[in-house]
């Protein structure tokens, strides 16, 4: 037994040599408030990142005992939230609107025509003069435009102006004489708008905009990519490091993802596609495609319009339009025959409905087609105006609520114009939908709204805009929490995506996306939201922005 003693002294002494040994990590942050997301929404200090992902959370020390790493990032007492995730985007439409006259927020069709005048003199050998973010709600008198100004200052220039919410657009004459459109164009799902004289007045509105917008000229392959990588230091430099870019066509994902494998393009991309024959063809053989930053899983489908230019299909009429009820954009028929088509496959189908007609339409169609299975995580994309009969379809179906908090912020100075004060209670309604299914996935719908993810988390918790209006919140009944709101852009949007077992919270195994504010989101006063910024983005580890 003596003899042993040397023997066991030195296992001894390897053992301890060993426990202190620590692990390596490519990453070690510390000194941080770190809101995990997790089921408990916990916090931590302290995280290590290997090969991309997090393999450690927990306190400071107990981090840094574990682990040896390349790079130690003191965060400086600042606070760590997950990658946000904008669950509902315009990616690639952004992108291209980049080179497009910014009409957002002007307020006067005056300060229209002058900014159009403006980027046509600084881009004079453009094929096409386009812009985008026109209001007339935010005008005197909120009525829509005419062509004829548009007629005297470019007669040889084909013009498209698109209004804010994407689904009505103004063009010149020189645009409809390219597309061939006349008072006697027939068109379904949308109008061509005319006066009283039966002339054309240049409005379009909802599928007749596509008549004029599939003339305008695609950008080359490396304008293409110059605007897609600028539109990615724009999301990255407001936190966002997942993208859900709502309809897109086989070209538009082939080209990003090939700015991906070349590392250039590092924002992950959940993409929803287009229902087109070519689409289908394509994809629904292959089925659903999950990539460490590419996802393939959905089709994007459209049930009617906006309802700020009156698209919106209602089950009653407009307040402030007796006579018009809105429309659907495809036959009821139709919207049938997909839902069976993708039922049939495991593709997700995500429908945009803005009226509670159309709400209710395509609720009634996912259950018809689903028939008792809750977990295929089809989505409604918006489901702004929802009666209360038809709320509960949500959670009885398993259908997710895909909503933009910003569009209640944006809309409710006139939402009440064209719903009534008794209709206007159940729009927006996103905490009473967030208890019906028990998420609710938060998105922005930009260019529509602001790229700003914090410009969501407030208008979700304050119910306010910009400048704090109203004064105690807009229906605050259906305000989120901040937990829950801060859920619904990080692993709530992943859940909608099929994505919540890789990324959208901070725990091991998980991708390591993460945002750096100097800001707490969760206790900051509701006024100081807005205005917090994002110091640094990190996807997979690796630091992609950093404010200066």
């Amino acid at each position: 037994m003596i003899r042993l003693l040397p023997f066991l002294s030195l296992l001894l002494l390897l053992s301890c040599q060993s426990g202190s040994r620590r692990q390596p990590a490519d990453l070690l942050v510390y000194n941080a408030t770190v809101y995990t997301v997790d089921s408990a929404f916990s916090q931590a200090q302290a995280f290590a990142v290997q090969d991309g992902k997090f393999v450690a959370v927990g306190t400071a020390d107990d981090i840094r005992a574990r682990f040896e790493a390349r790079q130690e990032v003191d965060a400086q007492g600042r606070f760590i939230y997950p990658g946000f995730y904008d669950a509902h985007c315009h990616f690639y439409r952004y992108a291209l609107g980049l080179r497009d006259a910014d009409l957002t927020g002007t307020t006067s069709w005056a300060a229209v025509v002058q900014k159009l005048t403006e980027h046509r003199r600084q881009y004079p050998q453009s094929a096409w003069l386009t812009g985008r973010g026109w209001d007339q709600n935010d005008w005197p008198g909120k009525q829509f435009p005419t062509k004829d100004t548009l007629d005297k200052l470019f007669p040889d220039v084909p013009v498209l102006i698109t209004r804010v919410d994407g689904h009505a657009a103004l063009v010149n004459q020189k645009a409809l004489d390219l597309a061939g459109i006349t008072a006697r164009t027939p068109i379904s799902g949308g109008t061509i708008t005319k006066d009283t004289r039966n002339r054309l007045t240049g409005l379009l509105v909802d599928n007749a905009v596509d008549l004029v917008a599939v003339k305008i000229p695609e950008p080359t392959p490396a304008e293409a990519r110059k605007l897609l990588l600028q539109a990615q230091q724009n999301c990255l430099a407001v936190g966002l490091t997942s993208l859900a870019d709502a309809g897109l066509d086989h070209a538009n994902i082939e080209q990003m993802a090939e700015l991906q494998q070349q590392g250039q393009l590092k924002v992950r991309l959940y993409t929803m596609l287009n229902p087109t024959a070519a689409n289908k063809a394509y994809y629904l053989p292959k089925g659903p495609q999950f990539g460490e930053r590419l996802t393939i899983s959905s089709f994007k489908v459209y049930a009617d319009g906006a309802l700020g230019s009156r698209g919106a299909c209602l089950v009653e009429p407009y307040h402030d339009k007796p006579k018009e009820t809105g429309f659907l954009l495809s036959t009821e028929k139709e919207f049938r025959a997909l839902a069976k088509e993708l039922a049939a496959s495991r593709f997700q189908m995500n429908t945009h409905a803005i009226g509670d007609s159309a709400n209710r339409l395509i609720l009634n169609i996912y259950g018809e087609a689903l028939k008792g299975q809750k977990d295929r995580r089809w989505r409604i994309e918006h489901a702004q105006v929802v009666t209360p009969a038809d709320m509960p379809k949500f959670g009885q179906f398993g259908i997710v609520p895909s909503v933009q908090p910003t569009h209640a912020t944006s809309d409710m100075y006139w939402a009440g114009e064209r719903l009534g004060a008794g209709r206007l209670k159940t729009a927006y309604a996103y905490e009473e939908l967030r208890k019906q299914y028990g998420q609710v996935a938060i998105g922005s719908d930009f260019p529509v709204e602001d790229i700003n993810p914090l410009f969501g988390f407030h208008s979700a918790v304050a119910r306010q805009d910009a400048k704090n209006f109203p004064q105690g919140g807009f229906q605050m009944e259906n305000a989120l929490s901040r937990p829950d709101a801060l859920r619904g852009m990080t692993t709530w949007a992943a859940h909608a995506a099929f994505e919540e077992k890789q990324k959208g919270s901070i725990r091991p195994g998980m991708a390591a996306d993460f945002v750096v504010l100097a800001k707490d989101l969760l206790k900051a006063p509701a006024s100081e939201l807005r205005t917090a910024q994002v110091q640094q983005t990190w996807i997979a580890g690796e630091k992609v922005f950093s404010r200066k």
